[in-house]
């Protein structure tokens, strides 16, 4: 009794109420100033807004050409034994690519992944005037080992960068540009094959224009700053490590598993999300489709993701509705549009078989037959699709932390675990005696539903409203006062248990 009578138990505790000892420190340097023209102020050189537009040039025209189906060519034996070579490489590199980007540095980790872009796009400049099938399988190989360095340096900017709030738009801006290329690519492969009414190889003036494009692209990784030197507009930086290691990123690795085996439930959303490719360019597009009426469906199906990505990113950050709940949203949606989007692919996936391709004569659909807007409307439903479930992805991963180290790590077991899927249903495809078109159609149906069901855990249980600072510095050898900006002081504040 004694002891109840001296009321509820007061508790001193260290609680991060920051407050400024001194000024942040102004910025300094061409990086850091705004350019101005008339009344509008763009964001300086150094912002992730900036940084996010220079590495979203990348990869489109990889895009584009596998797009037509075929990577351009009517034989697709070339293509699927390059991208299994890809993509079986990209799942081995792709895996541990986050520790090479954080022991490298984000710069320098995209610099090197982007050659292998341009040497891929040659290999099919090569192939149409000396069937060079070792230096295509090569490209593929070399492509795997550079795009997962880049692609794992990609998803960290993307995922890091940002503030929570604006974790959805910047996504989507990624995507955005980065299927612009795609569009772009698309539509010079349409103005180069318009009257390409027949089953034909694209144009050596496509596969240049391309190799310039990639070019161009690779170069601009060089223009990038290191992270250590973005700011964002509130004078907070990217939480990363100081002073990493070969050592300490390896360990990481193993960290990040080991302190968030979550992730784990995300692998098979993860292995789905190129899955389908296969079957929606090869078994569909090439299939199906004449040339000019391939590059065509390939312009609509990238414009789709566009608007796909703008949609879902606006409505992942949406302000007024508590991101837990956005998170569980945007897994019923993904859900239901699994079922109505696929609903239509296997009721057009019923009208034909390989056998029925593979005879003579046999020309896929023209824009101008009667038939083509059903299957034209589907297909922008695909593309419409994908870029919905990869901007959910990646939203999932930045919504559990905002450590730049540890979203390398993630997205690197993204691109890694997605591209053995990928390589698995390339190899399939390509093999003497594919698999039936319906096979592989529900295989994709099948991975895509099931991934969601077992990733639902990590919707209801992991994600938070917000990730407080001092969780994502565990994971780092930085401080509070690295991050915000300028000195942080604590207060001892009382809390009070009833």
């Amino acid at each position: 009794m004694a002891e109840a009578s001296k009321g509820p138990n007061v508790r001193h505790t260290r609680s991060p109420a920051y407050s400024a000892e001194s000024a942040p420190e102004r910025l300094t340097g061409w990086k850091y100033k705004r350019l101005r023209v008339g009344p509008i102020a763009f964001p300086w050189y150094a912002s992730p807004e900036s940084q996010l537009i220079l590495v979203s040039f990348h990869e489109g025209m990889f895009n584009a050409l596998n797009g037509l189906g075929g990577a351009g060519q009517v034989d697709a034996h070339a293509s699927d034994a390059s991208n299994s070579a890809l993509y079986a490489t990209f799942a081995v590199v792709g895996f541990f690519a986050g520790t090479v980007v954080n022991a490298l540095g984000i710069r320098i980790a995209l610099s090197f992944g982007g050659l292998g872009y341009c040497v891929y796009v040659s290999s099919y400049l090569c192939y149409n005037h000396t069937h060079n099938f070792g230096y295509i399988v090569f490209a593929g190989l070399l492509l795997g080992s550079c795009a997962g360095i880049l692609w794992s340096a990609q998803g960290a900017i993307m995922m890091s960068y940002p503030p929570e709030k604006k974790k959805g738009r910047f996504i989507s801006w990624f995507w955005i540009i980065f299927n612009l290329g795609a569009v772009i690519g698309s539509l010079v492969e349409l103005g180069l094959n318009i009257h390409q009414t027949d089953n034909a190889t694209v144009s050596n003036g496509t596969y240049i224009g391309f190799l310039v494009l990639t070019f161009l692209g690779a170069c601009l990784s060089w223009t990038l700053v290191d992270a250590k030197h973005v700011v964002r507009r509130d004078g907070s930086k990217i939480i990363l490590m100081k002073h990493p290691t070969w050592k300490t990123e390896v360990l990481g690795l193993w960290e990040t598993l080991c302190t968030d085996p979550y992730i784990l439930l995300l692998f098979p959303m993860f292995f789905a999300s190129n899955w389908f490719y296969t079957y929606q360019f090869q078994d569909v597009n090439l299939a199906r489709f004449n040339t000019r009426t391939r590059a065509l469906n390939s312009t609509l199906y990238w414009l789709a993701q566009m608007f796909g990505a703008l949609i879902f990113g606006l409505a992942l950050d949406f302000p007024n509705i508590k991101r837990t709940i956005r998170a569980k949203v945007a897994w019923v949606v993904m859900f239901f549009l699994t079922f109505a989007i696929w609903g239509g692919g296997y009721a057009f996936q019923m009208e034909y078989t390989r056998a029925d391709t593979a005879l003579d004569g046999y020309v896929g659909y023209d824009w101008s037959d009667s038939g083509y807007i059903g299957p034209m409307f589907l297909y922008i439903f695909y593309g419409f699709y994908d870029a919905a479930w990869q901007t959910c992805v990646y939203w999932f991963m930045g919504a559990i932390t905002n450590n730049s180290r540890k979203l390398a790590n993630f997205a690197g077991f993204y691109k890694g675990i997605q591209s053995a899927g990928a390589a698995i249903i390339w190899r399939l495809d390509g093999l003497k005696n594919p698999p039936p078109y319906m096979n592989l159609f529900a295989s994709c149906w099948v991975l895509l539903a099931g991934s969601l069901i077992i990733a639902l855990p990590v919707m209801i249980l992991k994600i938070k409203d917000t990730v407080p600072l001092e969780e994502d510095l565990k994971f780092t050898d930085e401080t509070i006062e690295d991050v915000i900006g300028h000195k942080a002081t604590y207060t001892l504040v009382e809390q009070e248990k009833v």
